[in-house]
């Protein structure tokens, strides 16, 4: 964003001088120091392969890791659901006036370019990004890190975001907020149970 340029080992010897600092911050703890060393190469291993993969043309990002946030009021209906929508949009690419917006993930496998799988999380990234700035994607892109023995750099492409995606959107959270307005819980597990507090009490419970 500021226009000077690195080599990938200055982004590395960056990386490394930080991990300290970036491991007191998150609070990480490691198991053994060998666990520790070894993680920190994956992650040198896994940025070098990423600036391997990113086209030299690429322009200059618009934004990096932005908070936005927004009333959520419906764009069909003019209702205004009564909560704010907050989010992190990781990259912002400028092209012409219709930016990209980029979503970065990390796994430990391939996935395939399910756009299913992505729908709601990137309805919201445009909704954010439309509401904040008055503009439209041209479209929205999933930039997956893989970390196999030999790091993987995935992207995935994916188009503006349609009316019917957005009416998906406002139906999906509407449900959801009438669920708690009347008490009743949707049954929904996943991979954010790891961190629940409910998990194995009142969300196991619920019988609809």
């Amino acid at each position: 964003m500021l226009g000077i340029a690195l080599e990938p080992s200055d982004v590395a010897g960056r990386m490394v001088e930080g991990w300290d600092a970036a491991v007191a911050d998150d609070e990480m703890t490691f198991s053994t120091e060998a666990d520790e060393m070894a993680m920190k190469k994956q992650s040198v291993d896994l940025v070098a392969a990423y600036l391997a993969h990113v086209p030299e043309d690429e322009l200059a990002p618009k934004a990096v890791e932005v908070t936005m946030k927004v009333r959520m009021v419906d764009p069909f209906t003019g209702e205004d659901l009564g909560i704010p929508l907050l989010g992190v949009v990781d990259l912002i690419l400028p092209v012409d006036d219709a930016p990209v917006i980029i979503d970065f993930k990390t796994s430990g496998r391939s996935a395939p370019p399910h756009e299913i799988m992505h729908e709601v999380q990137l309805s919201c990234y445009a909704y954010l990004f439309r509401q904040s700035t008055g503009q439209k994607e041209s479209e929205l892109e999933i930039r997956s890190l893989v970390k196999t023995k030999k790091p993987k750099i995935e992207f995935h492409e994916y188009p503006a975001r349609r009316e019917d995606h957005m009416r998906r959107l406002f139906a999906l959270i509407r449900e959801y907020l009438d669920a708690l307005d009347s008490g009743k819980f949707n049954y929904r597990p996943g991979w954010g149970c790891s961190m629940c507090d409910y998990r194995d009490g009142h969300c196991r419970n619920w019988a609809g």
